[in-house]
This record gives C-alpha cells, structure tokens and sequence, in this order.
C-alpha cells in the first residue's frame, strides 16, 4: 500500500487488500480479503465491506444519514461480497431505526448511485448510473432499476424486477415485473430475466396469469387477490406475491398502460 493512503490503526483490512493513493479509511472499518479501493475513496466508521469486492474513485462509504433525526448514535454501512461500487457512489450509514444500510452480495452500483440509510439491498442486483434511494427502501434479489430513476422513502422493490430508466418510484413493485411510464405502472412481465435465472416455461405463465388478473383486468386489489386465490393453484410464487401485496405499506404501482397512454 501507497504512503499517501490514510488508514486509520484500528481498521481491519484483510489479506491482498490493494488501496489506491489519496484514500481515506477511518475508524472502526473492516474491508475483507481481495478487494480493491481506488483513489480518492473515503470510508467512514461503521463500513463493514465484504471480499473481492471493487470500489472505484471517488466513492464515499458509511457516512452519516442525512436525516434530521440521526444523533450520532453507532450504525454499520455493510456491503457483501464481490460487490461493484463505481465512481462517486455514496452509501450512507444507517440510523437507530434499523442500526444498518445493508447492500447484499454480488451487485453492481453505477457511478453515481446514492443509496441513503436504512435500506436493504439483496443479491445480484444493478442500479445503474445516478439512480437514488432514499432512506428505509427494500430492494429484494436480481433486481435491475434503470438509470436516473429515484425511489421514495419506504419503498419495497420485489424480485427479479426491471424498472424502466427515469423513473419516480413512488409505490411499491410486486415481484417478477417491468414498470415504466409515468404514473410509474405495469409493463409486462420480466420474462427475459426470468428465462435467462432458470424459470420454467409453466411457472411463466403462471405467474403471467396471476398478473393478468391483478393488473389487466381492472379488480380492485381485495378482489383481485381473492380471484387469484379461487383460480390459481397454490405454490410459492403465487403465495410470494399474495403476501408481497397484503405486505405493502406503501400501495402496489399502477395496473397496465398501453404505450399509447
């Protein structure tokens, strides 16, 4: 490691760890095996960083939230393993509502990428360049939200979902979807995704139904969700996607939009 880098004595930085010049790295940090830093990084007490991860110039981990209510109290910022954070990325740390920002396994952050405190980012996800999270969001596993998109506080983003870029995410988006347009509603199923991670053909097209009913054909949520009950079979999909709804704090986005709209 370079003489310019800053390291404070109590950070715990694993083995082939390589720190590029001009970085910073506070108190109370741990960096596990094989990642990289870039230059000019700072990384705040509280960063709990995974292995083999990459971090590029310019990004800041495990600042403090910008929240009003945050009082200094000790939270974590911890990012999984062979995590990608591009250029100028900020993760903020979290506050006493959750004690932790989480970002899981096996993402890519685009440069840019704000993610604020308290949210919880799963596996295999990609958020492409500037998209913004405010604080106490959920992002489940493989899911993709288009560049220069912002998220709502309070938002939960389901599985394998592709969120159309330059979107206003203001309600939640059930698993398994597209959403684009403006208000923010529902596209179409993710089918490409779904393929390409293994779905079956039958499981699809079942899912496919289950959205048709919730999102085509004009039910209320309680009626649509007691229709999907009476004429889809039971499996863990559909059940996923029931309690996702009956879950949503927020509300579900929109139903279906033709382009024309």
């Amino acid at each position: 490691m370079s003489n310019l880098v800053s390291i404070h004595p109590n950070a715990v930085i694993g083995k082939n760890v390589v720190i590029d010049p001009f970085t910073m790295i506070h108190d109370d940090v741990i960096i596990g095996d094989g990642t990289w830093v870039g230059s000019n990084v700072t990384i705040f007490p509280g960063a709990r960083i995974g292995k083999n991860c990459k971090i590029f110039p310019g990004a800041v981990i495990s600042a403090v939230p910008q929240d009003l209510k945050f009082s200094g109290e000790p939270t974590t910022a911890e990012i999984g393993d062979n995590t990608v954070v591009r250029e100028f990325v900020t993760v903020n740390r979290g506050t006493k509502a959750l004690g932790k920002t989480v970002v899981g396994t096996d993402n890519l952050l685009m440069a840019y990428v704000h993610v604020a405190h308290d949210c919880v980012v799963g596996n295999h996800c990609i958020l492409a360049n500037g998209v913004t999270l405010a604080g106490h969001i959920t992002i489940d596993d493989y899911a993709i939200i288009g560049g220069l998109s912002a998220v709502h506080q309070f938002v939960h983003i389901g599985s394998h979902v592709m969120i159309s870029g330059g979107s206003l995410v203001r309600k939640d988006v059930p698993p398994y979807v597209k959403a684009a347009h403006e208000p923010l509603s529902y596209v179409g199923l993710n089918s490409v995704g779904l393929r390409r991670r293994g779905f079956s053909n039958e499981t699809i097209a079942e899912i496919q139904n289950i959205y048709r009913i919730f999102f085509v054909k004009g039910l209320s949520t309680s009626h649509a969700l007691e229709e999907i009950e009476k004429e889809v079979a039971k499996s863990d999909d559909r059940d996923l996607i029931l309690n996702f709804v009956r879950n949503s704090t927020r509300g579900i986005m929109k139903g279906y939009r033709s382009d024309e709209d």
